[in-house]
């Protein structure tokens, strides 16, 4: 059969109602949230005991760094902030919070890949292909699929000029995990500059002193110090874990073998290689350029970060869905090959679908999950220096 039937054949099948339905993407995200709780309800999710942990030890004004093995195994590394956000699910019985937890999360980011301004066929497009890497962050119960949305609703109220609500989710993301800093990428977009400062210095106020309604001035500020410990320990410990540093710096570490270096010889040349696309500030009034940063935001805040772990690639996968249908030209042969090969070699390997031979010799040990989204980060970038976003 010729290869143009092929794709004509295949591109009539994912052009049925069943593939184009909103309906059937919710449906099928809120399946997705039900079915890891199900997995647990006959044991815990270590992750969701250290959240809500936090909430309890914060109304004890016990530390929120200390090992409590009779607890959970492990440490938090989430800001004081957080006992606030886990409040209501660690109130309720450990399996139905986990159950409503993982829910909340799902339609957090449903919401916000459903909100940006982009045509109804592309959100449903990076609905599908984020969805399996949505149910392996969903088995971990991680926080990471709130923090993708958290970039995307920055980029949007940012774009609809809601700059005070766009200070909101960079503050809140920032005091509960760090990451939320990067919305800061969008700053040269925002029409009101001027109110996106003042926005931001109210709210991290706020965020600040927020936790200390349920503790005391006195804790909270001794959480600061102690969570500041548990970061500097923590990004140490990751350097050569197996299951963390899952990103480009934890892949050249890891193929090198090599311990001596500082990782600022890769994240230094990594954000100016990040910065370039702004030069080019005429592209600026492109939507396309735009959501392309947006791409590059979500995709960067993974691969330049030793805390990085398989269940963070939510964030960088709808960065790769971004990237690829939101640009206002037709993708080459080399761009759906780039798909496929992070489809099977980032979203599949973690999964029983994958070799675990392959997984266990080759992509556990030399943080392979990366390489598709290296690749493509380098190639999005090549763009945004490169090419004309002016809607076709």
């Amino acid at each position: 059969m010729p290869l143009q039937d092929i794709k004509s054949r295949i591109a009539a099948f994912f052009q049925r109602p069943f593939f184009s339905s909103q309906r059937t993407l919710f449906w099928l995200w809120l399946f997705l949230p039900i079915a890891a709780a199900l997995t647990k309800i006959t044991k815990h999710n270590n992750n969701f005991l250290i959240f809500r942990g936090v909430f309890w030890h914060t109304l004890q004004q016990t530390s929120l760094y200390a090992e409590y093995p009779a607890e959970y195994g492990d440490t938090n590394h989430y800001g004081p902030v957080f006992s606030l956000i886990i409040a209501p699910f660690a109130a309720l019985p450990e399996w139905f919070g986990l159950l409503c937890w993982l829910i909340a999360l799902t339609l957090f980011l449903y919401i916000a890949i459903r909100k940006l301004p982009v045509r109804d066929g592309i959100q449903i497009a990076i609905l599908w292909f984020c969805a399996h890497e949505l149910l392996t962050a969903l088995f971990m119960a991680q926080y990471n699929i709130a923090i993708a949305a958290g970039i995307v609703l920055t980029y949007i109220c940012i774009q609809k000029e809601q700059d005070f609500w766009a200070a909101f989710f960079i503050i809140l993301g920032t005091f509960v995990k760090l990451y939320g800093i990067v919305g800061l990428a969008f700053f040269f977009f925002s029409k009101h500059k001027g109110k996106l400062i003042l926005s931001l210095v109210v709210w991290a106020a706020l965020m600040f002193v927020a936790p200390m309604v349920i503790s005391s001035p006195e804790y909270i500020i001794s959480q600061y110090g102690e969570w500041y410990q548990s970061l500097t320990s923590k990004n140490g410990d990751n350097l050569f874990a197996s299951h963390q540093n899952i990103s480009l710096l934890g892949m050249v570490r890891k193929i090198s073998g090599c311990a001596t270096y500082s990782d600022l010889w890769l994240i230094i040349p990594g954000l100016a290689l990040f910065a370039l696309p702004y030069l080019r500030w005429k592209q600026f009034k492109h939507p396309a350029f735009q959501q392309t940063i947006l791409a590059s935001v979500l995709m960067f805040t993974v691969l330049f970060s030793t805390g990085s772990e398989s269940s963070s690639y939510i964030i960088a996968f709808v960065g790769i869905a971004l990237w690829y249908w939101a640009a206002p030209w037709k993708r080459t042969s080399w761009d759906i090959a780039l798909m496929i090969f992070a489809f099977i070699l980032t979203s599949l390997s973690p999964s029983d679908l994958f070799p675990a031979a392959l997984r266990r010799a080759w992509v556990q040990p030399y943080a392979l999950k990366a390489l598709p989204v290296v690749l493509i980060w380098f190639k999005l970038t090549w763009e945004a220096c490169k090419k004309d976003y002016a809607n076709a």
